[in-house]
């Protein structure tokens, strides 16, 4: 068995697909963008050398898991970047362990492709990611209709 994260740059139709299949269920469709937006979202966000960037976690040459580092992910915190947004394990690979290695290699991702010193992420989730050193800053209203209060946390890189 082979794991693997990979930055996604020259990405092909099938991973285009999977990307954004999972991105349109997840939040596409509850924050109303039409599947052909969160597909060009997806496209451009696979860039070598800028951000956003996409990482995929790779099984046996399977996608089964990604995140991004990206400039803007929360909308009223245009001050705070850079961000860890899209973290996602594919439903068939959730509480297999592959979360953990997909969280452990944002920080080496980071430091290798990324010039800051920090990174932020928002969640509704609770006490997942204090595990992998991030630190609770606060909780935001995100004005969204569904979940407006998230919490924001940072990393220091």
């Amino acid at each position: 068995m082979i794991v693997q994260i990979r930055k996604l740059t020259d990405i092909d139709d099938c991973t285009l697909r999977t990307i954004t299949d999972w991105m349109y269920n997840w939040w596409g469709i509850e924050d109303g963008y039409s599947y052909e937006a969160v597909r060009c979202r997806m496209k451009h966000s696979c860039n070598e050398d800028r951000l956003p960037q996409t990482y995929g976690l790779y099984l046996n040459d399977k996608l089964i898991g990604m995140y991004q580092f990206t400039l803007e992910d929360v909308f009223v915190q245009p001050d705070l970047y850079p961000w860890l947004a899209c973290v996602y394990i594919s439903e068939e690979y959730r509480n297999k362990g592959y979360g953990r290695i997909l969280m452990e290699s944002v920080e080496v991702q980071a430091k290798e492709n990324l010039n800051f010193e920090e990174l932020y992420l928002f969640t509704k989730h609770e006490t997942l990611y204090e595990k992998f050193g991030w630190e609770f800053v606060s909780n935001i209203k995100t004005y969204k209709q569904n979940d407006s209060v998230q919490k924001l946390y940072k990393k220091k890189l």
